[in-house]
This record gives C-alpha cells, sequence and structure tokens, in this order.
C-alpha cells in the first residue's frame, strides 16, 4: 500500500510487502548512513514480526527522482497487557527517524502519527535519531548508551580496560572456562538456556526463542553466540549482532554461578577478542537505565556513558506505554516473577513478552 505525501520536494510512502528490490534499497541506505543500525534493517524488521506475529511497516522519504532521503521502520505492537503501539523499532534499543535532512525527518514523524491515528494506535515510540518537533516527548535522561573503541590486540585489550575490572577477568581466565562461538543447535539450546535462567533472576518474562533464531538466521554472518562453558555446562552465553564494523553484545546473561566463576567478565573479554579478529573496531555495549547495576558495570570497564534519546507521541488524554520492569507499578509483578520455577516461567515469559515490542 503507498500512501504519497508531498511537502515540497519529497514524497512519503508505505511498504508494507517483502519485495526484494525494496528490502535491498532500504539495506544500502542504512549501510551508507552514518546513524544506521542492525535495528534499521530489513533482517531486524523482518525476524521481529516473523517471530512475534506482529505487523510491520516502513515509511519512506524519497526526493523527485525516487531517491530514498529518511526512513522510518515501524512494528505495530498489539498486546492485552501493554497496550497498542507504533514502535521504531520492536524489541530494538535504536531504529527511531533515518534520514538526510530536517524535511524528510519531520515528514517520517508526521506520517507516522497519521498512520498510527488511521489505525487507532494512541502511541508512537521513536527509539533514537533526531528528535522531531514539539509535539513529541523526549527524554534523554533515562538510559544512557556505551560504546568504545577495540584495541589492536587481545593484551592492549586487557590493558585498556580499568585496573579493578582488569583483575575480575585475570581471576576468570584461571578458572578452567571454555568459549565455544557459533550458530548451530547446541549454541542456540545453550544460550537460551543462560539467557532465559538470567532474566527470570532479574524478574523479567523471557523473549520466545524464535526471536533468537530468526534473528541469527536473518543476520547470517552478521550475528552469533559466545557460550562460556564451567566443564560441560553453559554458564554465561551472549548473542551479538555486528553491523559496519561495530559488534553490539546484544541478548546476553549469566547463570548464578557465573557470577563465583567471573563467567560474564571472561565472556565480554572474550568478545572483544572475537570481533576484532572479525575486523570490528568498535565494542557498542548497548543501553542502560542510568543508576541500575548495568550502567555502573558498563563503566567499570571503562566505557562512558552518552544520552540516549527517545520521542514519544500520545493521542490526546492518552499515556504513553510504560514497559520498563524498573518501573514502580510493576514492583510486585518482579519480586513474583523472580520466585516462580524456571520450567514456569519459561512456558509464560514468551506469551507475555511478545507484547512489550
Amino acid at each position: 500500500m503507498n500512501a504519497p505525501f508531498s511537502p515540497g520536494s519529497l514524497n512519503c510512502r508505505i511498504l508494507q510487502k517483502e519485495n526484494p528490490e525494496e528490502l535491498n534499497r532500504i539495506e544500502a541506505f542504512v549501510a551508507e548512513h552514518a546513524d544506521g543500525s542492525p535495528f534499521h534493517c530489513p533482517a531486524w524488521v523482518l525476524a521481529v514480526a516473523e517471530a512475534c506475529r506482529h505487523e510491520w511497516c516502513y515509511l519512506l522519504a524519497e526526493d523527485g527522482q525516487g531517491e530514498l532521503q529518511g526512513l522510518l521502520p515501524l512494528h505495530l505492537i498489539h498486546s492485552p497487557l501493554f497496550g497498542r503501539a507504533l514502535v521504531s523499532s520492536g524489541f530494538a534499543v535504536g531504529g527511531g527517524i533515518l534520514s538526510h535532512n530536517g524535511q524528510a525527518r519531520e515528514m517520517l514523524a508526521d506520517q507516522a502519527w497519521s498512520f498510527a491515528q488511521r489505525h487507532s494506535f494512541p502511541s508512537v515510540e521513536l527509539r533514537g535519531g533526531p528528535a522531531p518537533d514539539s509535539q513529541w516527548q523526549v527524554k534523554d535522561d533515562v538510559y544512557s548508551g556505551f560504546v568504545c573503541d577495540l584495541a589492536d590486540n587481545e593484551d592492549a585489550q586487557l590493558l585498556a580496560i580499568p585496573r579493578k575490572q582488569r583483575a575480575e577477568i585475570r581471576k576468570g581466565l584461571k578458572n578452567g572456562l571454555t568459549v565455544e562461538i557459533g550458530t548451530d543447535e547446541r549454541e542456540r539450546c545453550n544460550h537460551y538456556a543462560v539467557y532465559a535462567e538470567s532474566v527470570r533472576n532479574l524478574g523479567t518474562p523471557v523473549f520466545p526463542r524464535a526471536l533468537f533464531d530468526t534473528v541469527l538466521d536473518r543476520f547470517g554472518a552478521d550475528a552469533d553466540i559466545l557460550t562460556v562453558l564451567e566443564g560441560e555446562a553453559p554458564v554465561a552465553s551472549v548473542l551479538s549482532l555486528y553491523h559496519q564494523g561495530t559488534v553490539m553484545p546484544y541478548w546476553g546473561g549469566g547463570t548464578w554461578d557465573a557470577r563465583r566463576s567471573r563467567a560474564n567478565d571472561v565472556m565480554y573479554f572474550a568478545l572483544m577478542n572475537h570481533a576484532r579478529e572479525k575486523g570490528c573496531r568498535k565494542f557498542d555495549f548497548g543501553r542502560s537505565k542510568r543508576g541500575t547495576g548495568a550502567w555502573s558495570f558498563k563503566k567499570n570497564w571503562g566505557f562512558e556513558p552518552e544520552p540516549l534519546s527517545y520521542a514519544v507521541r500520545t493521542a490526546d488524554g492518552e499515556e504513553a506505554r510504560d514497559v520498563n520492569p524498573m518501573s514502580p507499578r510493576y514492583r510486585l509483578q518482579v519480586a513474583l516473577w523472580q520466585k516462580l520455577p524456571l520450567s514456569v516461567a519459561n512456558r509464560l515469559g514468551p506469551v507475555i513478552a511478545r507484547g512489550l515490542g
């Protein structure tokens, strides 16, 4: 379905079908744009839609010659628990408006809101990217991102890490842990088992395993799993994305035993070295909420926090969704979830988590 819209010399239309030629154009635009991310890519948009059964679309801003000047990927989230929202991008920490100019940016924001109104979505969430005009609420004081250059070799990488954290890594390296990297069924099973236990311990529902599988399948060589084992037991594991010379450890966690063996420290250090061997130059530690343990953990590695900007627009009389597990409104639910048997949490979690978007 195309929806023409043309202030000035730009037009905006909607792509809702998996057209290979169109998706290749989008892929090339994201790859060439300095602010492009995995969450703008068709691989991410289609993986989320396929695995979590959410509809998707791209808003495309084009000039008079049909050249892309901006885009906005959207997932149409429907949840009986968390409500309805247009989200860019679903299950991502980024993926907001990607454009070459302010006109394209404002056009895409306006079209996203028009789409939301036509389809009765009470809110639109833009994760990252330049903020639209004043009709959008912008928050840049909640989350921080952490990105750092990788060193030239393993020894230099270890020395680049602050002394206290470097000591933890060295202790972990003496514990006889082994590291496996891949994307086959063994790695996928080990990763899901570790990740599911990790998020249960944090009090949040685990995503469907299909989401991890589909992301790995869609991204191909640009995604993999690194797992740390103690003997035969996986104790820490991370699924990482690779984009334009940057590695992003995205879904990672560890069991209770990982703390004792310092497997998480070994895992991230091993990933830095693995990423460098794959040709990466930067390590993107992802986002964390200010004041949390994860935020402090990343600072301990020598990463400097950078504010992340998120924009939300809501219909009159409506409130923006609250899907942050650290929100006070979810304190009781988080405490109860942490006490669930893992088998129960793994059955219920994917049903709930699909609606988070």
